[in-house]
């Protein structure tokens, strides 16, 4: 049996496992009972593919999506690996090269469908094919009350007991319950070997807003991330349309997508997803767990999602290659109604109403949050954290009061107004307002009227909103959505329990500002490699993160290499693919280095050139300390040129010329100084 780290490098081209990929995959080679729980874009493929190399046999892989069979089974092969699909996708050649290498015994990996192990056949196949493990993709579908149930996982339990065979599960959305189903139907109740591996994606920053022309409030976030792939999620069909368009209309190419489409018309904006570089689409839920695609840099939710579960899993398509990723969530009180009425009109049992409500209750609090949004949704999972740094409320801290009192005005105008009626008409009589409506129900007598004129209309419906957000209030659906207050709210009405929320909700935030993936004299390298990367994946009809992922093209764009040596050592570049990619990509690193930068360009012809390169020539050799493994380090290119044309003598000299700070001066100082003098 091939040992698995030298598989990791050889295959997949990466140099060290990913933090808690290693036991898993230790505990799949054992031939264990595996369930594993990692966030997306944490490595679970590899957890299974990997140990499918090392063993004898083939691993079958249960998947719900044919698109994310068919990007794997691409992927592998790309790689040098023999796997194939059986999907009602295929075309009939395709059906027989997988037949055909399943007999030579050439095929490693088999991915199926859940419903194929309906078919007749489908077990003496996995039997005449020397089938030696199960892995299961996304196995919380098998939840009967999960979001993606697929009735057809259910039969997998049955196919591990027949077969005889290990089964490796794999999901990132399952908290206690799910997982406690998934132990059930997968292992016949029998305790797997469970690795809980976190839910922290902290390459993902989380934002939230409060709606404000929500249009614009997507179109401002899209602009300022203007060619970058990004997905905009909506609670309706009609409002995918109308966003696509508008966004097409601010010159972004953007596409709508929902379960009420023509299957060929969502097929197509499958492809052109994975395909485009820069694609933005605007759709339903109905969209995304089946698009495997590492690049994508950005969601934002125009509507509140149904839960902090699907909030979860929709903002963790973004970033999956681990560099930068944007997220933005819009809400508002119509939001809330929406959400609690649904859960209040589904036919679903009335605990399980119950259980979905307080899973929105998360949500909304995570929404409503006043300190470190991921410490609150990281807690959710049942995770510790410390402040993040990477959300908008690390970024710039709420503004918080007492509301106490505020709530308590609140909740007496509710009770006094016997639970009948929303909160427009409520803040009208706190504010004193005399409508009509008012007078008529004579609430302009009422002890509550004009109680709250220290606060505007909108503060008022900020307090609402952070009200229902806390489940203090809930819309009653046989009231017509008039607001009724839970038990959760008498500690606060009684004065047992104090309340404290957020003055800033309310308030506009500044146009939003999209985070570089690389430093100012690397953009454009990798520009150039962007685009050798989509010329590539044209010519072979592949996703261009097929080719490579943007996290490689960072790093080549970072170290430059120089030969197909220095190209081995990248990140992502196994041999297969440096046979294939290597010469092409290393020929615009080695072109592209000689394009001078402005600042090199203004010491052209002049002494002070030479010096500039030598100094360009240290710091690369020093960008990740002596010894090679630093943290990456660098100076802008116009730092460089002030240095040169300085000539610094002291280390204090060559500070303010180049504002190097302390951690750069430590590590260039002396090297610069040594180039420096010998000039």
């Amino acid at each position: 049996m091939q040992h698995p780290r030298a598989l990791l490098a050889s295959v997949f081209g990466y140099g060290a496992f990913r933090a808690g990929q290693e036991e898993i995959v230790e505990a799949v080679l054992a031939g264990r009972d595996t369930l594993a729980i990692m966030p997306t874009g944490g490595g679970k493929s590899l957890c299974f593919q990997l140990p499918a190399l090392c063993r004898e046999g083939v691993t079958v892989v249960i998947s719900p999506l044919i698109a994310l069979m068919r990007d794997q089974v691409r992927s592998l092969r790309e790689a040098g690996v023999e796997a194939g699909a059986l999907t009602s996708g295929n075309t009939d050649e395709e059906t027989e090269e997988v037949f055909r290498a399943l007999d030579q015994g050439r095929l490693k990996l088999l991915y199926m469908a859940p419903e194929r192990l309906a078919a007749t056949g489908t077990m003496a196949l996995l039997r005449r094919i020397g089938t030696r493990l199960i892995a299961v993709d996304e196995a919380h579908c098998v939840s009967q009350w999960g979001h993606d149930f697929r009735p057809d996982y259910l039969r997998i339990g049955a196919l591990k007991h027949e077969l005889g065979v290990p089964l490796a599960a794999f999901t990132a959305t399952a908290d206690e319950e799910t997982r406690a189903e998934i132990v059930a139907r997968l292992f016949d109740g029998q305790a797997p070997a469970t690795f809980l591996r976190g839910f922290d994606r902290p390459n993902i920053h989380l934002a939230f807003a409060v709606k404000d022309s929500p249009r614009r409030q997507i179109l401002d976030f899209a602009g300022a991330r203007k060619g970058q792939s990004g997905i905009v999620y909506c609670a309706t069909r009609s409002k995918t349309g109308i966003l696509a368009q508008a966004l097409r209309e601010a010159g972004h190419s953007a596409c709508a997508y929902h379960g009420g489409m023509d299957p060929e018309e969502r097929r197509q904006v499958e492809v052109r997803f994975q395909q485009e570089d820069g694609l933005i689409v605007c759709a339903t839920i109905a969209f995304g767990m089946g698009i495997d695609k590492p690049d994508i840099r950005w969601v934002a939710h125009a509507d509140l999602p149904k839960s902090i579960e699907s909030y979860y899993q929709e903002i963790g398509r973004a970033g999956r290659d681990g560099a930068p990723a944007e997220t933005l969530t819009l809400y508002g009180p119509d939001d809330i109604r929406l959400r609690r009425a649904q859960i209040d009109e589904s036919p679903a049992p009335l605990e399980r109403k119950e259980a979905d409500h307080a899973r929105l209750n998360a949500l909304l609090g995570l929404a409503e949050a006043t300190g470190c949004r991921r410490q609150v949704l990281l807690g959710y999972f049942g995770e510790d954290s410390a402040p993040c740094g990477n959300c908008d409320l690390c970024d710039r801290p709420a503004l918080l009061f007492d509301a106490t009192e505020a709530v308590r005005k609140a909740l007496s105008a509710v009770l006094r107004t016997g639970e009948w009626f929303g909160a427009g008409h409520l803040i009208d009589i706190l504010t004193g307002n005399a409508t009509a409506k008012v007078r008529e129900k004579g609430h302009d007598r009422l002890p509550t009227f004009g109680v709250g004129r220290e606060m505007t209309r909108s503060g008022w419906g900020a307090v609402f909103r952070q009200m229902m957000g806390r489940d203090l209030l809930r819309p009653d659906p046989e009231r017509f959505g008039a607001l009724r207050m839970t038990e959760t709210a008498r500690p606060v009405l009684s004065g047992a329990e104090s309340v404290t929320l957020r003055r800033d909700t309310m308030q506009v935030a500044a146009r939003p500002v999209a985070k570089a993936l690389v430093a100012e004299e690397d953009a454009l390298l990798l520009s150039a490699l962007k685009a050798k990367r989509r010329a590539l994946a044209e010519a072979a009809r592949v996703p261009a993160y097929v080719i490579f992922p943007d996290r490689t093209l960072i790093e080549m764009a970072e170290r430059r290499p120089q030969t197909l040596d220095d190209m081995a050592r990248i990140s992502g570049v196994g041999a297969k693919k440096l046979e294939s990619y290597g010469g092409a990509f290393l020929a615009v690193i080695t072109g592209a280095a000689q394009v001078l930068h402005p600042a090199r360009q203004r010491l052209a012809g002049k002494p002070e050139a030479a010096l500039f390169d030598q100094l360009a020539e240290a710091q690369l050799r020093l960008m990740r300390g002596e010894d090679g493994i630093g943290k990456p380090m660098s100076l802008s290119q116009t730092s460089l040129r002030r240095i040169a044309e300085a000539r610094p003598s002291t280390l204090s000299d060559l500070d303010r010329a180049g504002d190097l700070g302390p951690a750069r001066l430590e590590r260039f100082g002396e090297a610069f100084l040594a180039v420096c003098r010998g000039a």
